[in-house]
């Protein structure tokens, strides 16, 4: 544990200490150092944010007393009997007894808690300018909804103030990007407790961000060689007994319903849907590689715990393709499915993206894993060469493969840092087998083709979150869903207002008019608010002269030209997605 980590697991136990003054029959349970800070779980307290200060002056308090960390190893019984009051703890000895483990506590002053450490020293090591608790929230205890809930605080500690400060900083503008939040402002998406949580109502606004990413990603794929297919969004339960997925995956699929006395699933993947497209007909090597790509509405159930806005859902629709190539094609098909990531990442502005290589786990080989050692060597290696040599950042996850291959899970950073997995690329080789896909090779033998499974764009739903964070709500033109807003001076001028309004709309220019009584100021700020990339003023010299008054977002009034010469710009930003 680096020295930073020792400071932070050792602020959980000042914090521990601080809760303890206050609250004396506090129940304590676990504090562990977490990505920038540190957190502790407290039983029987009562408190709110408003609290917090109180408790970061009582921890600075304390930290001045140079408290030392001293790390003691007792028996079961003598925790048990410092513990008595302390029933998570006891909890926590029982498993280390059974378990075998040693068990150590660290006692600074009169507060001792069950501990492995490792810690600082003293006190005196924390700067007490380094750190600041931040929020409090609730967490099951052990982090199952069967157990009892908890409040925990949640703190920052950094190794100087500067990096406080600049966290803190990055902290303000994350909060004020967040997509939920932007989603209300913009009116993107919103739910409703009678549908049911993670279950997205896209509006208006949304709705044409999604069908705008569509429309050019079918453009993109069409000229990269791919055909489109759809699928419905029900399967019977024998397709998912043929892929794997039941029993293996059956936790994570909305609970079956009967059909004339058989079972149906909601789609919860396209894979298995499109092997069947493939299985069709008869397939030749002149056919291969066949790329069928679809966006395919998708059902998952996830925990209510871990759903977040648009980020993680119950229903999405995936920007997914299946390749099916030959053997000796499979790692240059892999590399142009990497090319086509940088290309879309590229257009987006997305400039650091990364990929996480899941592979099996070596001591796990047999429990989780389908297939045999050969099959999954292969395609583990074939994955790493077209990896390589498509000059793509990667790192290596064991146990991160799925059940049936490896997988390159793609992870893109916004501009604010914060990063999210977007998509999965695979090389399957098993798949085929389970669906005896095969093709007639020139030699004019029968054999089994390989599947990529590839989603440059993840899901809409995740993209849009992503891209409204990414862009804090500034969609580039193309994108935008009012592209113009257009505002007459007064209500003499609405018809002029109207006739810019038509000749946009004829060149497909999302546009709408203000014609509110508010003064006009007012109006500026209210399409700035809503972060419209254009606003067109129009008066009496623009009525007479065939022209408008610009403003463009983040650059301000740009003056007067002729309607034609703004429409050739707005088109011009607009296919050239700038």
């Amino acid at each position: 544990m680096s020295n930073i980590e020792q400071k932070r697991h050792s602020l959980s136990h000042v914090l521990a200490m601080a809760v303890l003054e206050r609250f004396p029959k506090v129940k304590f349970g676990i504090g562990p150092t977490i990505e920038n800070g540190f957190y502790y779980d407290f039983g029987d307290i009562k408190i709110s944010d408003d609290d917090l200060a109180g408790l970061e002056k009582k921890m600075r308090l304390l930290i001045a007393k140079d408290l030392k960390f001293e790390k003691k190893f007792i028996t079961t019984a003598e925790t048990k009997k410092i513990f008595k009051n302390q029933k998570y703890k006891l909890e926590l000895i029982k498993e280390l007894q059974k378990e075998k483990q040693p068990i150590s506590i660290y006692q600074s002053g009169d507060f001792i808690d069950l501990c492995a450490g490792p810690h600082i020293k003293s006190t005196k090591e924390i700067n007490p300018e380094i750190f600041k608790l931040t929020k409090i929230a609730g967490a099951y205890w052990k982090g199952s909804e069967k157990n009892p809930m908890l409040t925990r605080i949640y703190g920052l500690a950094f190794e100087t103030k500067k990096e406080l400060d600049d966290y803190l900083k990055m902290a303000e503008e994350a909060e004020k990007r967040d997509h939920r939040k932007l989603g209300k402002e913009l009116e993107i998406y919103t739910t409703a407790d009678e549908i049911g949580p993670g279950l997205i109502l896209w509006l208006p606004n949304g709705v044409i961000i999604k069908q705008e990413l569509e429309k050019w990603a079918i453009e993109t794929e069409k000229k990269w060689g791919y055909k489109h297919v759809s699928t419905p969004h029900i399967t019977k339960a024998e397709l998912f007994k043929i892929s794997g997925h039941l029993p293996y995956y059956k936790e994570d699929l909305y609970a079956p319903f009967e059909i004339e006395g058989e079972a149906y699933y909601l789609k919860p993947m396209n894979c298995p849907h499109t092997h069947m497209i493939y299985k069709s007909k008869e397939r030749s090597y002149r056919d291969l590689p066949l790329r069928l790509a679809e966006y395919g509405q998708v059902y998952r159930y996830e925990r209510s715990g871990v759903l977040h806005g648009l980020m993680r859902v119950r229903g999405f629709c995936q920007n997914d393709a299946h390749i099916y190539v030959q053997p000796e094609n499979a790692v240059e098909e892999f590399i142009n499915v990497l090319n086509l990531h940088k290309y879309y990442y590229n257009a987006l502005k997305v400039k650091d993206w990364r990929v996480m290589l899941g592979v099996r786990d070596p001591k796990n080989l047999r429990a989780k894993y389908h297939g045999d050692d050969k099959m999954w060597q292969k395609a583990e290696e074939m994955t790493k060469e077209a990896l390589d040599k498509a000059d793509v950042e990667y790192e290596i996850e064991k146990g991160g493969a799925a059940h049936y291959g490896p997988k390159a899970d793609i992870y893109i950073r916004s501009a604010i840092g914060k990063e999210y997995a977007i998509g999965t690329d695979q090389l399957d080789l098993y798949m085929p087998e389970r669906f005896k896909l095969s093709y007639t090779d020139k030699d004019g033998k029968e054999k089994m083709p390989y599947v990529i499974h590839r989603a440059p764009l993840g899901s809409h739903e995740r993209m849009v979150g992503f891209l409204l964070e990414h862009y804090a709500g500034n969609f580039p033109v193309w994108l935008s869903p009012v592209q113009v807003k257009i505002l007459p001076v007064s209500e003499k001028f609405n018809d002029y207002a109207k006739k810019v309004l038509e000749e946009l709309q004829r060149v497909e220019v999302r546009s709408e008019i203000d014609e509110n009584n508010e003064t006009l100021g007012k109006r500026i700020r209210n399409a700035e608010l809503q972060k419209i990339p254009y606003v067109l003023v129009v008066g009496e010299k623009e009525k007479e002269s065939g022209t408008v008054s610009v403003r463009e977002r983040g650059k301000g009034d740009l003056g007067a030209m002729p309607l034609e010469k703004f429409i050739e710009k707005i088109k011009k930003e607009i296919s050239e997605k700038k």
